[in-house]
């Protein structure tokens, strides 16, 4: 396959193929829609974050036809006395001055024979309509040219067709190589992710025997649909690329493979009768088959295996956690016409963590039905809490996290010991890239930075987890339990995020006495949540007199509160970017939110403090504003609302 050809599938797969075909259609919810569009990174290949897959669509062929473009720029006329500021069409291409507007509606053909426009469940119809008035007018009175496309034509597979013949007229297109476009995806650094998937995926497809064929058949019993597809045209040339380079050299799972072989062909005579492995919870499908065939070879040969199936965390590396799970099927002897034989032993005794840690990491992993049962027995008790949840905003992350180093600090002086403490981050890139200061200022902590994959075996006093936040690569991680991993996986793990959640396990195991975890106010961990809202895992918050987070009207969302420079409190919906709804705290006590209670037609805020909701939106308050003919009030939301009432 030429390098050329392989280059075209890769730009494919980063312009679009590498996502789910979802749309707004496939929400309820319009918070629902954000968080998928957060989590899903529509980054195009000019690199900035569009709003939609379609968006993306659009964009991505704009850039690989050479057609240059500015994504929602500023319109280049003022428009007054709207309510709007800021009109920003979806794109502008930069040589002609044509606009393009995306507008998100599907239609339906009546008996009638005329179309009936449809929008997404969770999108007000009759006020999109007049928006898309609205713009057409906008352009109009201006003279400036505006381009329409429709999520219909997606739907009926010919947006980008028709996007092609509405731009020809004004835009010749000069389409950049596929050398140039391939250097572009490599320089917007999203290849990492994407070249770890392919090495799980390699090592998966080799240690488990399939073809291509396998593959590209469980893509459609899975309704993978053209992702798969997508995938399997790069991995097919990478691997037979790979496999020509091994040449007569072997690769590891090659190594275990032919060793496999050659015991079950008899070419090796194993003199083994005892079988003796550890760290069972990592075996792969490979090595399992290996282990079979070397019992196979005598009746009366035993394996004796030692595992943790809430440690297994290395699927990326080719383990199969169905093979512990499922021992004695796999493994297990027969004897008077029964099968499966085996036998278990709990290791329930912890030697490392307090009650606290231990009984909350034990209920949070269990949290996974698959898992299996098992008891544990402290290594102590505390009556404190152990394990704190400590939220940063993202200016006060250095500041936040020196204070929890002090406090452990001023702990091990008053205690007259030296204290040991792990930090873990879900990455390598988390580093504290001033350890050596952090070292030197807090001389009594031991101080040292693992993966948490790394830190496997190890213990520390004082256990801090870093950078705990919602996102594809935050914690838990959004990148290692990709669906396609099923394709060469025997057993797909249902439950959410269930490998994730033996890692967080693993982290918090590796404490003896308390587990701090770095969590975000803007983009909360959602197993940081889940810790701090039961009441059960006994969790510390420094926060805990704080204003709890408000919902958002405008999206459902959550509304946080953001500490501003005068000491008041700002609340922004927890979906800047996609949502951008906002609202001031209390103007009495400057960090409460009033809200509305029942009916009432007064918000009031904790503080006491109550206000006239506001008669336009229903969502803000009026307060007392100064204008050209004097005192009124005004709603809180202008200039997006100009509800006001006389005093």
């Amino acid at each position: 396959v030429a390098v050329s050809e392989v280059s075209k599938s890769i730009i494919g797969w980063f312009s679009y193929a590498r996502l789910d075909e979802k749309s707004e259609w496939d929400f309820q919810q319009k918070h629902n829609y954000y968080t998928y569009i957060e989590k899903t990174d529509l980054r195009t290949l000019q690199g900035e974050q569009v709003k939609s897959f379609e968006e993306l669509m659009i964009a991505n062929w704009l850039y690989q036809q050479g057609i240059e473009y500015e994504y929602e720029p500023d319109y280049e006329h003022y428009i007054a006395d709207t309510g709007r500021r800021n009109y920003c069409p979806d794109f502008r291409l930069k040589k002609s001055g044509v606009y393009i507007e995306h507008f998100g509606v599907r239609r339906k053909k009546m008996n009638d024979g005329t179309c009936q426009l449809s929008t997404a469940p969770f999108v007000d119809h009759e006020e999109y309509l007049a928006g898309m008035d609205w713009k057409r007018e906008v352009h109009k009175t201006h003279a400036t040219t505006l381009i329409e496309t429709f999520s219909y034509e997606r739907e009926e597979n010919r947006l980008l067709e028709t996007l092609a013949e509405k731009i020809a007229q004004f835009e010749t297109p000069e389409p950049r190589s596929r050398e140039s476009l391939f250097d572009q995806v490599v320089e917007l650094k999203q290849v990492d992710s994407f070249v770890q998937l392919l090495g799980t995926f390699l090592r998966h497809y080799k240690g488990g025997g399939y073809s291509l064929a396998d593959c590209e058949n469980k893509g459609k019993s899975l309704k993978l649909g053209r992702r798969s597809k997508a995938f399997i045209s790069i991995f097919e040339p990478v691997y037979r690329e790979y496999q020509k380079r091994l040449g007569s050299r072997i690769d590891f799972e090659d190594m275990i493979l032919r060793a496999s072989k050659y015991v079950e062909t008899g070419q090796f005579n194993s003199p083994y009768r005892h079988i003796l492995v550890d760290e069972f919870q990592d075996i792969s499908r490979s090595r399992g088959r290996l282990i079979k065939a070397l019992k196979a070879q005598h009746q009366d040969a035993r394996i004796f295996a030692v595992g943790d199936d809430w440690q297994s965390i290395y699927r990326f590396a080719g383990s199969d956690i169905n093979l512990m799970r499922n021992f004695g099927n796999e493994f297990g002897g027969r004897f008077d016409r029964q099968s499966a034989i085996h036998r278990t032993v709990d290791l329930g005794r912890t030697f490392r963590s307090v009650d606290k840690i231990a009984y909350a990491a034990r209920k949070f992993v269990l949290k996974n039905p698959a898992q299996l049962v098992k008891t544990v027995i402290p290594a102590s008790e505390t009556t404190e809490p152990a394990i704190r949840v400590v939220s940063i905003f993202r200016h006060d992350i250095d500041k936040k996290f020196h204070e929890v180093l002090q406090n452990i600090s001023t702990q091990a002086a008053l205690e007259g010991k030296q204290a040991s403490v792990l930090l873990l981050g879900r990455y390598r890139f988390v580093a504290p890239s001033n350890l050596t200061s952090l070292r030197r200022k807090f001389a009594n902590l031991d101080l040292s930075f693992r993966t948490i994959h790394s830190s496997k075996g190890l213990e520390a006093d004082h256990v801090v987890v870093l950078n705990l936040y919602s996102g594809r690569t935050g914690f838990p991680s959004e990148i290692v339990d990709d669906p396609l991993l099923s394709l060469v996986s025997p057993n797909i793990e249902p439950f959410e995020n269930a490998e994730e959640r033996r890692v967080m396990y693993v982290a918090m195991t590796r404490a003896r006495h308390t587990v701090t975890l770095m969590g975000s106010y803007s983009k909360q961990s959602a197993f940081v949540s889940e810790l701090s809202n039961d009441p059960q895992y006994e969790i510390a918050k420094e926060d805990e007199g704080q204003e709890l987070d408000k919902t958002c009207n405008a999206c459902g969302g959550r509304l946080l509160a953001f500490p501003t420079k005068d000491g008041r409190t700002w609340y922004r919906c927890q979906h800047a970017e996609l949502c951008g709804h906002s609202l001031p705290a209390c103007s009495e006590c400057g960090t409460g939110l009033p809200e509305r209670g029942g009916r009432l037609k007064e918000a009031k805020c904790s503080c006491g403090a109550s206000f006239c909701i506001c008669p336009d939106c229903g969502d803000g308050w009026l307060v007392e504003r100064s204008g050209r003919y004097g005192r009124f009030l005004g709603c809180v939301n202008y200039p997006k609302c100009k509800g006001k009432k006389r005093l």
